[in-house]
């Protein structure tokens, strides 16, 4: 049964690096954006977490350094389809491979770099209870900094001001604009704001869940947070349910082959992008219940004097 506690354990590690980018990408697509470019701002956000945790000695300093870096290039993402009313897709797909590009430029030097030593992380009393101790209770302030922002995130839009004046943006832009709300300033400071979690995710990628840095290190979770956020119907708390599930499913493979399982290691690493292939289709297939629950105006551009 040890081998159990630390199934669960992983699956909230992992879970969390998705969930962080996908509640950035919920805010963006609430406020009406789609962005496309999370693959590219979380390995920018990898590369600059870990360069600074490295000469730093601060994982803090790593942290802040990935929200910096992806805050900026949803910056350049923002200006160029809120103000300049570029194209929504095209404009998220050179972002990520721009981000996937240079990375790998300027990291490198950072192949063959250590970070120090990790520090260990337990809740006192509760870290010590059987089995359920070891699973819930030893993980990274991280993870349950995670949990504490989904539900605020969700009660900021259910209940604030805020909260609902972004999702009036992101279903009707022409009667808050009527209003006299900023539309296009809301939605760049969405997007910032977005592209800030991306990159906490991108740095807990190589801060934390590995600690290192590698090339593509991201490998898909960009676009795997990109699709929760359709899974999770555009709801904070299922964004988590989503995102649990894929870390379960991307952590089980370890798990089974641990156990001796006899299957192909190839089947076993497809197993989260299949899941999330198949659960996005079994819910595309009620197509009136996605469009209940989808901003009304998603990637529609927004002009003034139109």
């Amino acid at each position: 049964m040890d081998a159990w506690p630390l199934l669960l354990a992983s699956t909230l590690n992992a879970g969390t690096l998705v969930a962080l980018a996908a509640l950035g990408l919920l805010i963006n697509e609430r406020a009406g954006v789609v962005n496309l470019g999370a693959e590219g701002m979380m390995l920018m956000a990898a590369i600059a977490g870990y360069a600074a945790t490295v000469h730093s000695g601060s994982d803090v300093v790593g942290f802040l350094a990935g929200m910096g870096a992806g805050a900026l290039m949803a910056l350049a993402f923002g200006l160029l389809v809120v103000l300049l009313n570029t194209n929504q897709y095209a404009t998220g797909l050179a972002l990520s491979l721009f981000g996937a590009g240079f990375s790998a430029f300027v990291g490198q030097d950072y192949t063959r770099a250590t970070l120090g030593p990790r520090p260990g992380f337990a809740v006192p009393v509760l870290s010590d209870l059987p089995w359920i101790g070891p699973a819930l209770f030893r993980q990274h302030p991280l993870v349950y900094l995670t949990l504490l922002l989904a539900a605020a995130l969700a009660w900021w839009l259910a209940r604030s001001r805020g909260g609902l004046v972004l999702r009036a943006v992101g279903e009707s832009p022409e009667s808050a604009h009527a209003l006299g709300y900023p539309v296009r300033r809301i939605r760049l400071m969405a997007v910032v704001a977005g592209g800030a979690l991306c990159g906490l995710a991108g740095a807990y990628c190589s801060v934390v869940y590995t600690p290192l840095w590698v090339e593509g290190m991201i490998a898909g979770k960009g676009w795997i947070a990109l699709a929760l956020t359709s899974f999770a119907t555009w709801r904070a708390g299922r964004v988590l349910l989503g995102a649990y599930l894929f870390g379960g499913v991307t952590m089980l493979q370890f798990h089974l082959q641990g156990q001796g399982v006899q299957v192909a290691s190839q089947f076993l690493s497809m197993l989260p992008y299949l899941a999330t292939i198949v659960v996005l289709v079994l819910i595309s297939r009620n197509e009136s219940f996605i469009r209940a629950n989808m901003p009304a105006s998603l990637g529609k551009p927004f002009h003034p004097g139109a």
